[in-house]
């Protein structure tokens, strides 16, 4: 899909977009690949290590509009990796996060109609199901705003969806970095929220692996959801350090106690596969799609009526020596 293509990575210094840069390099022979970010350190950093002649590196911010347009001139695919995500900075900067992940996800959706790109996935997140915090609230406003842009199309054949997962094992913030550098310092104990707190997990190569099938398999407006296991942090904090005590520090602002993927809200709109979900987009499009049949020729059917995909009900868990064994092939940002 990729080969001689002109791919755009928003917020391609990040994790994912490391992750997702070096498996396509290592795969394919795209013509150019444009990383646009706004921190100019971590661009040189990843000029040193990323030295392929077709990388292009663009300092840019998603809410400058006129820098997007130029930025994605000649453009094939764009991921829209770019968002202000942590949960407490966004509850105590409100407008901050809704100028990135709100006004900036409009900005990449002008500038890709006005480029002509083919296909623009959006990396979203559990927390943008169900919000009850201002960083899920921000997605899911930006996960409406990329659906709603296959209806903004005209004549034009691009396509917009929605890749919708957990928490990355390893990626940068997350909480295994975090427990490693305290065991390392010599810690006497583990903070954890509530030991019953429940999450979704997936790997920076799995999430990648998952885009870029969500990329063979778009139609347009849907919303794809990988069928991944669940976890509580007591669990990961018991693997990570088997014989330290854990201090409960209380849920943070704007926390659940579990997340979901699939809100029972949207069960008439799910679609189960054989590994993922996808949701229907609840508005109508002025071209039909067949849902229930991907571009890979995959066939999937309605979920039941009720149907919730929650990290607490969630039918697939990991286990300790299975995280460690993940842990193994997880480089840590």
């Amino acid at each position: 899909m990729f080969e001689n293509a002109n791919l755009l990575i928003t917020g391609g210094t990040g994790s994912f977009g490391k992750a997702f840069i070096r498996h396509v390099l290592n795969n394919f022979k795209p013509n150019k690949v444009i990383v646009y970010s706004r921190d100019e350190l971590k661009q040189y950093e990843m000029a040193q290590e990323f030295t392929d002649p077709c990388m292009r590196f663009f300092i840019g911010d998603v809410r400058d509009a006129e820098r997007l347009r130029r930025a994605m001139h000649d453009v094939d695919f764009v991921i829209h990796a770019a968002a202000l995500k942590h949960v407490p900075i966004a509850e105590y900067n409100p407008m901050e996060c809704i100028k990135t992940n709100v006004i900036g996800a409009q900005n990449v959706i002008d500038a890709a109609l006005k480029s002509k790109v083919k296909k623009v996935i959006a990396l979203s997140t559990d927390k943008a199901a169900a919000p009850v915090n201002l960083y899920g609230a921000s997605k899911l406003a930006s996960d409406k705003l990329f659906v709603a842009a296959n209806n903004m199309r005209g004549k034009n054949p691009i396509q917009f969806s929605v890749v919708r997962y957990g928490n990355v094992l390893g990626s940068r913030g997350s909480i295994i970095p975090h427990f490693k550098k305290l065991v390392a310092g010599g810690a006497e104990s583990l903070p954890i929220t509530d030991p019953e707190m429940t999450r979704f997990w997936i790997t920076l190569q799995e999430g990648v692996e998952f885009v870029l099938n969500s990329f063979q398999r778009m139609q347009g407006g849907e919303t794809f959801v990988p069928k991944i296991p669940s976890m509580t942090i007591e669990e990961m904090a018991k693997a990570i350090a088997p014989d330290l005590p854990h201090e409960i520090i209380g849920i943070r602002p704007g926390e659940k106690m579990h997340e979901t993927m699939c809100p029972e809200d949207d069960a008439h709109l799910t679609i189960e596969f054989d590994d993922h979900f996808v949701i229907m987009p609840s508005i109508i499009f002025y071209k039909k799609v067949d849902y229930f049949e991907n571009a890979k020729d995959e066939k999937g059917q309605l979920v039941p009526k009720g149907f919730e995909y929650n990290s607490k009900t969630n039918d697939t868990w990991m286990n300790a020596a299975q995280l460690l064994e993940k842990l193994k092939t997880v480089t840590m940002e």
